[in-house]
């Protein structure tokens, strides 16, 4: 029979044991984490120590809809993805890219977009590529956006389906006023639009000197 002080010498080796099987025990799931080779998942969310959603990668299925403050707004989404999130856990950009076919066997949803938004307010630049059956476009986009306001395109540097390379200067209600292109075979022109659209004046390059 153990006595006293024997008892009270294995009940504390016990706890000893038992202590460092524990440790063991999370230490090895912790480092099978950080060595982890492959993960297969629907979505992951990237929160600060506080809960602060800050980025979410997700697939189609389950990319969230608009969050602001850390309310969710619905929005549907054809494209799967990775959501950007400021401080205040508010969406601040993106980057989506997406591709398909309809039951008419239409492409649509092709392509995918990288942009950046102003805090509070709407995005303030966009690189994008596009190629479905309503748009065929690729290029960088800058708006000029305000605070809770929607903001107005300033600046278009791209191409579109025709082959043509167009560098696009707005004013600050989105109206073109510079337009500066060159065509699929070469024709290059400098175009000053009034507030109408209405060229008011051209330019267009002078013809070799002989």
């Amino acid at each position: 029979m153990l006595r006293t002080y024997e008892r009270k010498a294995l009940i504390a080796y016990s706890a000893v044991i038992t202590t460092l099987l524990a440790f063991a025990t999370m230490s090895g799931c912790v480092s099978r984490a950080r060595q982890m080779d492959e993960i297969t998942v629907h979505r992951i969310n990237i929160v600060e120590t506080d809960g602060t959603l800050r980025m979410v990668i997700s697939n189609h299925a389950r990319l969230p809809g608009i969050i602001v403050k850390g309310k969710e707004q619905a929005f549907d989404r054809p494209q799967a993805g990775m959501i950007f999130y400021n401080d205040e856990g508010s969406e601040n950009g993106g980057l989506i890219f997406g591709g398909r076919r309809d039951a008419k066997g239409e492409i649509k949803d092709s392509g995918g977009s990288l942009s950046f938004d102003k805090y509070g307010a709407n995005q303030i630049v966009q690189l994008a590529g596009v190629s479905d059956n309503t748009d065929r476009f690729a290029g960088l986009r800058v708006w000029d956006s305000s605070l809770g306001g929607e903001g107005n395109s300033r600046v278009w540097l791209g191409h579109t389906d025709d082959g043509s390379a167009t560098l696009a200067l707005m004013d600050a209600r989105g109206r073109k006023r510079i337009v500066l292109e060159v065509k699929a075979d070469g024709t290059s022109s400098l175009v000053f639009l009034d507030a109408e659209g209405k060229p008011v004046n051209r330019l267009l390059p002078s013809p070799p000197s002989r």
